[in-house]
């Protein structure tokens, strides 16, 4: 009972933190609320949602992943190349799917069943990436056959008056909800993040679930790009450069605010700061600056809704001089 009322405070208290934002924007900026502008909110929510999502996964298995700007820059380029080359859109799309998933693996092979660093590992993984990125054609750009193809339909296409991208992202969330709320799979994930010596020992292949975590990092990546290179129209080496610091803040704002990591605190945390960065955006503030405003809104968003830094708080009661008793014998004659 009292997990009920305390997820559903935080609930609460997030919705009233949107309500909030959106006012607030809403009155600094009255074109917030407009069509144009929500649909802008949407459509970069499901890029900025399918990043936050993958790297939900490599959390949960209380990891990290640096990689993001680099898989996302040759994931971006060999699609765009396989585009350009003629191939079919769906072919290009699997072969980009399938890319990602190999690096992935790469990654979480080296992670798991090597036991290097995690932040080291990807860090060389992304460099790679972003290196092998500029052999397609040394930096420029790549837009031959895009329209022709049928991927900038992607950005374009509506269903039920809402941008295609967006259905995208809610049919993935639910079945990544599904499948770590409701499925041996997602308590395997949990359990190998929480306790992988314990998970160890009832059985669980936490090495498998690690380099798996890594695997679906990397594919929500690749599209993530996708939906991107649907809004540009051409393959950059740049593409996804800017995904990481949603992606994070959107995973870990969203933990504190519900309680721990998952498929929803991630969705709820991407929705607010994709709503902070196209506000900030309609209104003219510098990306700089607005970094800087979201990185101190996840930051106070941690300490207000952390258990652990109110506790810490709670203990700090015992250095306090507490009110003197009256003693028995005072309150005796008092009563006489």
């Amino acid at each position: 009972m009292n997990g009920f009322l305390r997820a559903s405070s935080r609930a609460f208290g997030f919705c009233g933190l949107v309500l909030l934002v959106g006012a607030a924007f809403t009155l600094l900026e009255p074109r917030f609320l407009s069509h144009a502008s929500l649909n802008g909110i949407a459509r970069h929510m499901a890029a900025n949602g399918l990043a936050a999502l993958g790297l939900t996964f490599v959390v949960i298995v209380r990891r990290f992943d640096l990689s993001i700007a680099g898989v996302a820059a040759l994931a971006a380029m060999s699609m765009g190349a396989m585009i350009a080359a003629g191939l079919p859109l769906w072919a290009a799309v699997c072969g980009g799917l399938a890319l990602g998933a190999v690096i992935g693996a790469v990654s979480g092979v080296a992670i798991s069943y090597s036991n290097l660093p995690d932040i080291v590992t990807t860090i060389a993984v992304g460099s790679i990436c972003g290196g092998m990125a500029f052999l397609y054609t040394g930096g420029r750009s790549i837009f031959q056959n895009f329209f022709q193809s049928g991927i900038t339909d992607l950005n374009d296409a509506r269903l039920l008056g809402l941008g295609v991208s967006l259905w995208i992202l809610l049919a993935i969330y639910a079945v990544a909800w599904f499948a770590m709320s409701r499925t041996r799979t997602g308590i395997a994930f949990y359990a190998t993040g929480e306790n992988p010596i314990a998970a160890h020992y009832s059985g669980i292949a936490t090495r498998r679930y690690t380099a798996l975590a890594y695997m679906l990092w990397a594919v929500c990546a690749v599209l993530a790009v996708l939906l991107i290179l649907a809004e540009s129209g051409n393959a950059e080496t740049n593409k996804g450069a800017n995904l990481m610091m949603p992606a994070y803040a959107g995973v870990f704002l969203g933990a504190a605010v519900m309680g721990g990591a998952s498929v929803f605190a991630s969705f709820a945390g991407i929705l607010l700061i994709t709503m902070l960065l196209d506000g900030f955006a309609l209104m003219g503030v510098p990306y700089y600056y607005s970094d800087g405003v979201v990185s101190l809104i996840l930051l106070g968003g941690v300490v207000a809704f952390s258990d652990s830094l109110r506790d810490w708080f709670a203990g700090l009661r015992v250095l306090l001089p507490r009110p003197a008793r009256p003693s028995a014998a005072r309150t005796s004659e008092d009563r006489a």
